[in-house]
């Protein structure tokens, strides 16, 4: 309304210039003076008015003066344009027009009968303030001015004001609607962030077009950078799966290393081709049933080897004292001192070959105590550093901070030996291990890394059994020991592997 009367009183203003300019030069009248006037109030009534409301401060009361003033610049109006014969007597019906938008429909009837008494106040002031000689308009006709225009007036309020009414309905139901609608996006919003699972939709095309907000974590993705790529760029060979799949799993690669995802694949409705792709990250489940079965098996071996090493112990027992009984007699002859020598030799080392498999069979309970870690670690890692296997391989060591847990010091210290010592062999001659120690998810982590990357897929079902080796002269005991002494711990130990990015061994020990 505000911008309307703007528009009007400048309408107005034009119309008002360009008459004086088309007369010939003189001064204003007093008719011109008073138009003047009337559009000065009327812009001064809107900037007040304009003011009020760009500082919230705008009321009723605001809109009510606003109306009156539109009453007031009428009557002038008509005033100066001829009265009864004013060709601008329809003023009188935008005013109520404005007063049935701000004051709805009873203010257009208050404003209807101010602008019919406006009107016939003018009439009767102009008559009888006009001279008599000079009158022009018959009575009959000034009531027939009066009367038609109060019933235009009264007409166009009671219209007005029933539009108003339906407009004003019409808008609060409609503001609700986008209240409702925004409230529903937030809470579709709220849902879909709050998600455990991942969520992914496409369009015919098999490009992106959303990712949640677990999804992106799971994915290690940024959300919006992934709306446009393909499909299969995001989750390589999902497509296979399409369009409708009740449960599946993909391995996937991500920034992180790989993840494996359980995932249902279903027709999006509403959108022909479009896909809903719910997945889940199974990773660690699928890891947690891997190191379950393992140790399972591992188990029975262990039950297996320990009775079949109680049954070597005694026969081996009765060949080594055999042969020392040999080796005691004074005898000339070389091949029966050699043939002993290599017998008491080859017991011996089949004798520890039998401790190490009951070691691994039925570890001892470990003797737990408070150790400093960061210390047991570089003091382990200080120690190889003499034996001659790591003399050709760059060994470090990164203890950022003191970490201490409850462990078994000789233990513990018996599985660094054994991981360092692996992945020196592996990462060979101008090669690098790294042993990290750091505090993560309640637990104690110790890294072994080298950098060789030799293990297959083939590999890693069968790297923790026993007599399972790829070296030359190994026994096949070393990792398989230090599983069981771990799982004695109530650890894990895990391991991954990548030509380019190389071999780490995970111990993670409770805190």
């Amino acid at each position: 309304m505000v911008l309307f009367r703007t528009v009007a009183a400048s309408l107005s203003l034009v119309v008002t210039v360009v008459r004086l300019m088309t007369q010939p030069v003189q001064e204003p009248s007093r008719a011109d003076s008073l138009s003047f006037a009337v559009i000065a109030g009327a812009y001064l009534l809107t900037v007040v008015t304009g003011l009020r409301l760009r500082r919230g401060t705008a009321g009723r009361l605001d809109a009510t003066v606003q109306v009156v003033g539109d009453v007031l610049i009428a009557t002038g109006l008509v005033y100066l344009s001829g009265g009864a014969d004013s060709p601008l007597t329809f003023l009188y019906s935008l005013a109520v027009i404005g007063a049935a938008v701000v004051l709805d429909w009873r203010g257009a009837l208050v404003a209807a009968a101010v602008s019919t008494f406006a009107f016939t106040a003018l009439l009767l002031v102009m008559r009888l303030t006009t001279p008599l000689g000079s009158v022009m308009v018959s009575p009959s006709r000034v009531l027939f001015v009066l009367g038609s225009n109060a019933l235009a007036l009264v007409l166009i309020a009671v219209l007005s004001g029933y539009l108003s009414r339906q407009l004003s309905a019409a808008g609060g139901a409609l503001s609700q609607s986008e209240a409702d609608l925004r409230r529903l996006g937030r809470l579709q919003q709220l849902i879909l962030s709050s998600m455990p699972s991942g969520l992914v939709t496409c369009d015919v095309h098999r490009n992106v077009t959303f990712l949640n907000t677990a999804g992106s974590g799971i994915l290690q993705e940024d959300a919006l950078a992934c709306v446009g790529q393909p499909l299969e760029k995001l989750l390589p060979g999902v497509s296979a799966l399409a369009p409708r799949s009740i449960r599946g799993e993909l391995p996937v690669q991500t920034p992180g290393g790989k993840r494996v995802l359980g995932l249902s694949v279903s027709p999006l409705e509403g959108e022909a081709g479009a896909l809903l792709i719910v997945f889940q990250d199974l990773t660690d489940l699928r890891r947690m049933e891997e190191d379950l079965k393992r140790t399972d098996r591992l188990a029975s071996l262990g039950t297996l080897s320990a009775q079949l090493a109680h049954e070597l112990r005694n026969p081996l027992a009765s060949m080594r004292g055999s042969a020392q009984l040999l080796a005691q007699e004074q005898s000339n002859d070389a091949v029966v001192q050699r043939l002993t020598g290599i017998l008491t030799r080859e017991s011996d080392r089949l004798a520890r070959l039998v401790e190490d498999f009951l070691r691994f069979a039925r570890p001892p309970q470990p003797q737990r105590r408070p150790v400093a870690l960061d210390t047991l670690v570089s003091e382990t890692v200080d120690m190889l550093r003499a034996d001659p296997l790591t003399r050709e391989v760059a060994l470090e060591v990164r203890v950022p901070q003191p970490l201490t847990a409850p462990v078994d010091p000789d233990q513990l210290r018996q599985v660094l030996i054994n991981l360092v010592r692996n992945g020196c062999q592996a990462a060979g001659a101008r090669g690098t291990v790294r042993v990290a120690l750091a505090h993560a998810d309640q637990e104690a982590q110790i890294r072994v890394w080298d950098s060789a990357g030799s293990i297959t897929e083939e590999m890693m079902g069968h790297l923790f059994e026993p007599f399972f080796t790829t070296r030359s002269g190994g026994t096949g005991l070393g990792l398989s020991t230090a599983h069981s002494l771990i799982r004695a711990h109530g650890g894990t130990i895990r391991v991954t592997s990548h030509p380019t990015e190389g071999t780490e061994f995970l111990v993670g020990l409770p805190l």
